[in-house]
């Protein structure tokens, strides 16, 4: 058929029935137009066809008429000619990840083309209508670019004025310069994973997995012959071409744990232990052919009770998911000052309840993807999503069958993570299915598949007690946490910020309390955006507001009350660099008061408006003995190279690492352009640490501190001006040092027996404020706005964390009113499992940070995106308890839960939280521990 594509008349081979709009145009290679969810939902591969926004992965070629008129981002600007839409893109920090970026550039064109003057509503009506979805900025940055793209367009402001202006310093650090990966990204010209394994060589194989579709169960046989009679078919792999250990290594790192991290087969052999086990790969000439195939491979088993939750992997009936290790494997207790029993009897005030957070899915936009090669100096060679190149390396070598020092690992442009990434599972398939043979092997999920087979957010159960005096202050605390990890043990370390983060940021004189690992046949947990808190403040935040409200305070001043200052200790009994939460809180009270003040004034019966604060905060590196390497070479033209494995998620490691640089070789007096970045290969670049725990801005700038200082004082000549490279070369003086960070020495860490200590070496601090509105005959939930206020020590990219913590917001939305991964047979794809499109966002957040500098922070800073998520969602469970006196206890805050809880208002039924049981009683096992302590070689 014939399409005009781009002002180009195209003769186009296609099947009609099969082919759609997105396959057609993407092996033309035009790969800006991205596949995301494959099903419509994203709105990632929308381009203009006749004039109208279509989602074009869900139009089939049949239904495009011939002579049709196609836009694509490529055929919106160029990097040499940027549409004003693109470039506000890139000033308005509308670039995170960028995956879903031309799909919103494409659509917010066929807006303007329609509309040249609109409202921000109308904006966000535009999208919301083509459901273009954002999991990274909040959606605020990207209203903001297209009000500032319609301005240039209607002759309002000169291209020119929407350009970032340096400051006449010369400074980029604690500006909104904005990032080095964001052009190629606007434009539709940089390759992820996908695009990347569709452009390999003839001869690659694509690979295709094979569910059991069962949670649990014994393998009796795979059957493979019929697939491999397929069409196509090179091989069908299964753990019998596994050359190594079949299993992935991923420690636990406690010698509390009973189990120690290598449970996880990287293709099942004996077990099925969840829905996303993968049983065997079909390697074929292409993606299709190796999806029939893997239709034909069935999977013989026998079916075995499936715990789904952690309350029924603790039922004393319950069998040991991993032959021969406990449901529960895996417990962190917490004792500081004296007994709780008897102040929580003699307290004026005690408030106590039982709360639940959910299996939160991440919802990027990208599917999983990863490819797999030998190389020519025979290192086996893996592209792929992840935030731990140099963890995988060693995770997957005894298990694949290959030493991890001739393991390679490139990171792909990544489509977001927000944390699964750290799971070396997907590399391991590829690697495997690469050794099995001998070809390069690529393998990418469909959203469905990815769905299933990445990690989430570990659920938690909690039981929670807390004590006040008659002025409110805080007396004691009681607690136990259960942390659902799902199949295997990944990252099961989460489970020490359960005693390290409940009842924070407050001072707590007395506390006990057990934090649990479990279990289970579902979803293995792994790394989450503020990893771990998010399940204690939906507890502590919330008793919190009972407990003001038993001892008759406001709960902001109860909290203002509390907080920590200069010189007080946490429960695991340490002080901090900074204490900014009293005055992070007079800064919210007149907007606290003004919420409060509408919210009285706009609330009808049929709508209720509400408030509810919420204070969060984080720690900043990965705990003790963190290390970080970096490399700044002098190059022959002058410039500086920058060499590191800060993983890119859309978090920004790219400007970090710039702006960092940039100030760190001040003295040089070099500019931005003169600084290039070699990112995320192993096989060049040092070893950086993981993108996570808000370590990187941390860790990283430190160590680029310390290779800057290296580089000129081997530059530094005695009359204090610098060499230049051929200096140093003439002088047999080194153009590139190691820059090196490490936490040694400035990190306690946690007691095994009472949880004291302080592994990490500071904190970020904030409190959040929502206001909602409750539609009584519903109980459907809006958020209407969100503030915040934040430290987060000097602020490295302004965008970077603006970006960040929209970002952060808007995941809070999330967790406490819609996303679940519960149900495998109904929780499938972005909407089912409560994706948050722009309009369930409000347009209204607001953030505000105060910038105390950190002693030893990089120019002062910390880090930042785990913050931002540590407690936005109890913000909003406080405002719907505000707002109609019903209080979810259990997230997500459906409209079926709230609306249950305004019946049972009417009826006069006192909510009553059901106390859950966890593996033992509290008193009981404190009091043994303290009988009979961990015996550890320490």
């Amino acid at each position: 058929m014939f399409l005009n594509i781009n002002g180009s008349e195209r003769i186009l081979l296609c099947d009609p029935d099969q082919d759609t709009l997105a396959d057609v145009l993407r092996r033309l290679g035009l790969t800006g137009t991205k596949v995301g969810c494959g099903t419509g939902q994203c709105g990632a591969c929308s381009v203009i066809l006749d004039g109208k926004v279509v989602r074009s992965c869900a139009r089939k070629m049949k239904a495009v008429p011939e002579y049709s008129k196609v836009i694509t981002i490529e055929g919106i600007g160029t990097p040499d000619h940027l549409h004003p839409l693109q470039l506000a893109w890139i000033v308005y920090g509308g670039v995170q990840c960028g995956f879903c970026t031309p799909g919103f550039i494409v659509s917010a064109k066929g807006l303007l083309d329609t509309n040249p003057k609109p409202t921000r509503q109308e904006v966000r009506d535009w999208f919301q209508k083509h459901r273009n979805a954002c999991r990274c900025t909040g959606y605020k940055p990207l209203v903001d670019a297209v009000m500032a793209a319609a301005q240039v367009l209607r002759g309002e402001m000169a291209m020119e004025e929407l350009y970032f202006k340096i400051p006449e310093n010369g400074r980029i650090y604690n500006t909104a310069y904005p990032r080095p990966a964001a052009l190629a990204k606007v434009t539709g010209t940089c390759d992820y994973g996908a695009d990347i394994n569709m452009k390999l060589p003839d001869g690659a194989l694509h690979l295709a997995p094979v569910f059991a579709g069962v949670s649990h169960a014994r393998v009796i046989s795979i059957d493979t012959s019929a697939a491999e009679e397929m069409p196509g078919v090179f091989k069908v792999i299964t753990h019998q071409d596994v050359k190594g250990t079949n299993r992935i290594n991923f420690p636990v790192g406690s010698p509390l744990s009973k189990m120690s991290g290598s449970e996880r087969p990287i293709l099942m052999d004996e077990k099925i232990f969840r829905y996303g086990d993968v049983c065997a790969l079909v390697a074929a000439d292409n993606e299709k052919n190796a999806r029939a195939a893997a239709q034909k491979v069935t999977v013989h088993y026998e079916q075995l009770p499936e715990y789904l939750n952690a309350l029924d992997a603790l039922a004393e009936d319950a069998m040991e998911i991993h032959s021969g290790y406990p449901n529960m494997y895996y417990e962190y207790p917490l004792i500081y000052g004296e007994d709780t029993a008897p102040i929580m009897e003699s307290a004026p005030f005690v408030a106590e309840g039982s709360y639940y957070t959910q299996r939160q899915p991440h919802l990027v936009i990208e599917p999983d993807v990863s490819m797999a090669y030998t190389d020519e100096k025979g290192m086996l060679t893996i592209h792929c999503k992840s935030l731990a190149l140099y963890v995988i390396k060693n995770a997957i070598a005894a298990g694949v069958g290959v030493p991890a020092d001739k393991i390679r690992l490139i990171e792909n442009p990544t489509g977001a993570s927000f944390g699964y990434t750290i799971s070396p599972a997907a590399q391991a398939l590829v690697a495997v299915a690469t050794l099995a043979t001998g070809r390069p092997c690529c393998l990418g999920f469909s959203y469905e598949e990815h769905h299933h087979f990445t990690g989430k957010r570990a659920p938690s159960f909690t039981n929670l007690k807390m004590a006040a005096d008659e002025k409110g202050k805080l007396l004691a605390m009681e607690f136990e946490i259960a942390y659902d990890k799902g199949a295997f043990t990944e990252v099961a370390r989460v489970i020490t910020k359960g005693i390290r983060f409940m009842g924070a940021p407050y001072v707590i004189p007395n506390a006990i309390g057990l934090s649990k690992a479990v279990t289970t046949n579902h979803a293995h947990s792994t790394a989450f955006r503020s990893f771990g808190s998010p399940q204690t403040f939906a507890a502590s935040e919330q008793l919190m507001d009972e407990l003001a409200e038993k001892v008759g305070m406001d709960p902001l001043e109860f909290r203002y009350l509390n907080v920590y200052r200069p010189g007080d200790k946490s429960i695991n009994g340490h002080t901090f660099d900074v204490y900014p939460m009293p005055e992070l809180i007079d800064r919210l009270r007149p907007k606290y008061q003004e919420a409060l003040e509408r919210a009285k004034r706009e609330s009808t019966p049929e709508k209720k408006r509400g408030v509810g604060i919420a204070c969060g905060m984080y720690n900043v590196t990965a705990g003790i003995n963190d290390h970080s390497e970096v490399a700044l070479e002098l190059n022959p033209d002058g410039t500086i190279t920058h060499y590191n494995t800060w993983e890119d998620q859309g978090q920004g490691g790219d400007i970090g690492t710039l702006v960092h640089t940039h100030e760190a070789l001040r003295p040089l007096g070099i500019k931005p352009e003169q600084i290039k970045l070699v990112m995320n290969d192993t096989a060049i670049c040092p070893n950086s640490g993981n993108a996570s725990g808000s370590r990187s801005h941390y860790m990283n700038g430190n160590a680029t501190l310390d290779a800057a200082q290296k580089l000129m004082h081997g530059m530094r000549k005695a009359d204090g001006t610098f060499r230049t490279y051929d200096e140093m070369v003439k002088e047999g003086i080194p153009t590139k040092y190691i820059g090196v960070y490490d936490t040694t020495g400035h990190t306690i860490d946690l007691d095994p027996n009472t949880g004291q200590g302080d592994p990490t070496p500071d904190y970020t601090y904030g409190i959040f404020m929502a206001e909602v509105e409750v539609d009584t005959a519903t109980g459907k939930t809006k958020v209407l706005k969100m503030n915040l206020e934040a430290d987060i020590g000097v602020i490295g990219s302004r965008q970077a964390v603006e970006g960040q913590a929209y970002g952060g917001l808007a995941q809070g939305v999330g967790l406490a009113l819609t996303e679940d991964y519960d149900d495998v047979m109904k929780h499938r794809g972005l909407i089912s499992c409560g994706f948050p499109f722009i309009n369930d966002i409000p347009d209204q957040l607001e953030i505000d940070h105060l910038e105390t500098p950190r002693s030893r922070g990089p120019h002062g800073s910390a880090g930042c995106a785990e913050l931002y998520l540590t407690s936005p969602h109890v913000a909003i469970i406080n405002a719907i308890y505000h707002a109609c006196g019903v209080r979810v206890r259990e997230l997500p805050a459906t409209p079926d839960k709230v609306l249950a809880g305004l019946k049972a208002r009417q009826k006069g039924e006192v909510q009553k939280p059901k106390k859950y049981f966890l593996g033992s009683d509290l008193y009981e096992r404190i009091a043994e521990i303290k009988r009979n302590p961990f015996m550890l070689n320490r």
